[in-house]
């Protein structure tokens, strides 16, 4: 019989004791005000693409991959284990789910793009945990191979096949599309127009309808990784490790085995990841397609505070500035000037409340900045438009700064035994 033993609670070790439920009427609040924005924005300049159908479908497309990621690594580092390697799970995953995608069909794709990217997260573990590598240098590391490996291995299988080639699958089979009966029958509603009606028809049409069977996998993935790191023995285990591994450890917690599962468990859901671009996303692997997503995971991982439901909102504000500059490029990220500059003053008001003058009066600067360009201008550079999302991630995380709080024991290394 195992001796293992829940770890006490450490009262400051906030991650350990469960994150703070923030209450449903203001979460909701918060969303219907960004709802009224959205709509008053697009009813007053035209961009009708802030809240279309086709828009919200492709944000939801864009952030999957970002928040399977920030998945992967939220995991990685609440066992106390930093996951620079993420952009290598997710190369793995897609080249390992085409492969399996073309050969024996696109769920099968699915099961190997987890399997590959979980392979990913084990060299990473056997590094860092076993043998004390630095984990910065063990992610990159990972990465650089992992884009080598799949390179030779395409020239090994995907050059000799029918549309393939040492850059590019064979196309994969297509996963099945739900969606909820009687929306798709709303479209003409959504083209009148109307404030606010045709815009939540829109965001209801393009969030439940035609959406593919691992996108509602992904969804589902993200309350079930909080029950699993909140609710469960073995998430209170797993966070203790990355809070204090030297009290888990006195308490009978088998710390390197738990930085395994954080860091295995990491991997698979980058690798996931790494299976949507190439089975949903593109139906294709193609070399290169990860373009720096396992990063922009991290970010939104960071700005989330290392929660699945703040890491989840950071991915869907990077994937919807993201689908705007895909679809219509200038004119919708024009008048989303508009909707960052309403938000910022949003924020500066609540950051003054709290007393947090330097964020306040940054956010302040930020929206009236917003407010100039957007009257001064017609449109927006294009390089601009390309770079609206990064551009977004850093403004949200440099506001986010100060309520940061990663656990206290990530990226240090742990020996047991040790003082």
């Amino acid at each position: 019989m195992s001796t293992e033993t829940v770890p006490a609670k450490p009262p400051e070790a906030e991650a350990v004791a469960g994150p703070a439920m923030r209450p449903l009427p203001r979460i909701l609040l918060g969303v219907a005000g960004a709802l009224v924005v959205l709509a008053a924005v697009r009813s007053v300049t035209g961009a009708d693409d802030l809240t279309s159908s086709g828009a919200v479908r492709a944000a939801i497309q864009a952030a999957v991959p970002i928040g399977l990621a920030g998945l992967g690594g939220l995991f990685s580092e609440r066992a106390g284990v930093v996951n620079i390697g993420l952009e290598g799970q997710l190369i793995l995953g897609t080249w390992f789910g085409a492969f399996a995608g073309v050969h024996w069909g696109p769920w099968a794709g699915v099961l190997a793009a987890v399997l590959g990217g979980a392979l990913g997260g084990l060299l990473h573990a056997l590094a860092t945990v076993t043998f004390g590598v630095d984990h910065i240098v063990s992610g990159v590391a990972i990465t650089i191979l992992a884009g080598g490996a799949a390179r030779y291995l395409s020239s090994l299988t995907f050059a000799e096949m029918e549309g393939g080639g040492v850059n590019q699958s064979p196309p994969v089979g297509e996963l099945p599309r739900l969606g909820v009966p009687g929306l798709g029958a709303l479209e003409g509603l959504e083209r009148r127009h109307w404030f606010l009606i045709s815009d939540v028809t829109g965001i209801l049409r393009g969030a439940l309808t035609e959406v593919s069977a691992l996108t509602a996998i992904a969804v589902v993935i993200v309350p079930l990784s909080f029950l699993l790191l909140w609710r469960t023995s073995f998430g209170l285990r797993l966070r203790s490790v990355g809070e204090n591994p030297r009290a888990a450890e006195s308490l009978g917690v088998g710390v390197y085995r738990y930085k395994y599962y954080g860091v295995v468990i990491s991997g698979a859901l980058a690798g996931l990841g790494g299976g949507f671009l190439s089975i949903v996303a593109s139906s294709i692997y193609r070399e290169g397609q990860t373009n720096g997503r396992g990063y922009i995971g991290l970010a939104a991982m960071i700005f989330g505070n290392w929660r699945p439901g703040g890491l989840a909102g950071g991915a869907m504000l990077f994937g919807y500035t993201d689908a705007l500059q895909l679809r219509r490029g200038s004119e919708s990220v024009h008048a989303l000037l508009l909707v960052v500059a309403a938000l910022l003053l949003v924020v500066t008001v609540v950051q003054a409340t709290r007393r947090a003058y330097r964020a306040a009066g940054f956010a302040a600067a930020l929206a009236v900045l917003s407010l100039v360009w957007f009257f001064a201008t017609a449109t927006v550079p294009v390089p601009f438009v390309q770079f609206a999302p990064h551009l977004t991630t850093l403004v949200v995380l440099a506001l986010a700064s100060q309520r940061l709080r990663p656990p206290a024991a990530d990226g240090i290394p742990y020996r047991r035994g040790g003082g």
